[in-house]
């Protein structure tokens, strides 16, 4: 396998998170031969340079997940450097008698190493960002006469006496009045389903089902490229000009190239794709 790894001081993000994500993406996807030829070289040989080469393979997919927990405000680089860990954990645990890819069977590691940081490091509401907010904080905590939230009475003369307008009182009431909220909820069935695992990540877009569609898509490629080796020169000519091209070419202009019937062309055609069908079911 020649393929171009990068050094391993690149599975840091770093201070430079945009080159970090460009060189990732950059690190050829594995076909499922390469890949499973690697994974029985660490497995069965124990042997460190496969560990190392499936590792760089899947770091885009770590980007990906790290993508979809954005909304927890906290660092995209410190995300993606817990899920490189997590990554590399499942590498070592991989066995390619399992029957899958390797994408899916480390999502799980790459995603608890993922929650174990923003468990440690995250609120869900965050008080104060601004100097501004962090003086209404102050304020508003002296101001209040009473607990519980105040009527629209207390909101306004507050809000005159702090010189700031009466919603971002609210605003601030409500930030005062939360509290740290369980990243994979509680020990009730209602708190876990409406836990911020549940809604923060974007299940549109599961970092698995693409690299996995991407993983796919190259193997279908692949695929069509030996297939098409095939066939003879004639053939590949009317599948290019009535398939490949985006000026496709008519059955009576390819009639004219080679100097037979439209018919015949049309018979060409048809046999050539059975014969690519077949390569795809072989």
């Amino acid at each position: 396998m020649s393929k171009s790894i990068q050094p391993l001081h690149m599975m840091s993000p770093g201070a430079n998170l945009e080159a970090y994500i460009q060189v990732v993406n950059t690190i050829p996807l594995l076909t499922v031969e390469e890949e499973r030829e690697l994974a029985v070289r660490l497995f069965a040989d124990g042997d460190i340079d496969a560990a190392r080469s499936l590792v760089m393979a899947h770091l885009r997919f770590v980007v990906y997940i790290a993508k979809s927990y954005s909304g927890y405000g906290l660092s995209e680089a410190d995300l993606i450097q817990e899920g490189n860990v997590g990554l590399m954990k499942a590498v070592r645990r991989f066995n390619p008698e399992f029957g899958v890819r390797l994408v899916s069977f480390a999502v799980h590691w790459i995603k608890a190493e993922m929650h174990e940081f923003i468990l440690k490091n995250w609120r869900i509401v965050k008080v104060a960002t601004t100097k501004a907010q962090r003086k209404l904080f102050f304020n508003l905590r002296s101001s209040k006469k009473r607990l519980g939230w105040m009527n629209d009475q207390e909101v306004r003369f507050v809000a005159g006496e702090l010189g700031v307008e009466p919603h971002q009182v609210r605003q601030m009431e409500g930030r005062l009045s939360a509290h740290d909220e369980a990243f994979d909820g509680g020990p009730d069935e209602d708190e876990e389903f409406l836990s911020p695992a549940r809604y923060l990540e974007d299940l549109n877009s599961d970092p698995a089902d693409i690299v996995e569609l991407q993983s796919s898509a190259l193997g279908r490629q692949q695929q069509l490229a030996e297939a098409f080796t095939n066939l003879d020169d004639r053939a590949k000519h009317i599948i290019q000009q009535r398939w490949l091209q985006d000026s496709k070419a008519t059955l009576h202009e390819l009639a004219e190239h080679f100097g037979i019937s439209a018919e015949r062309v049309r018979q060409l055609e048809k046999n050539a794709i059975k014969k690519l069908r077949m390569q795809f079911t072989a």
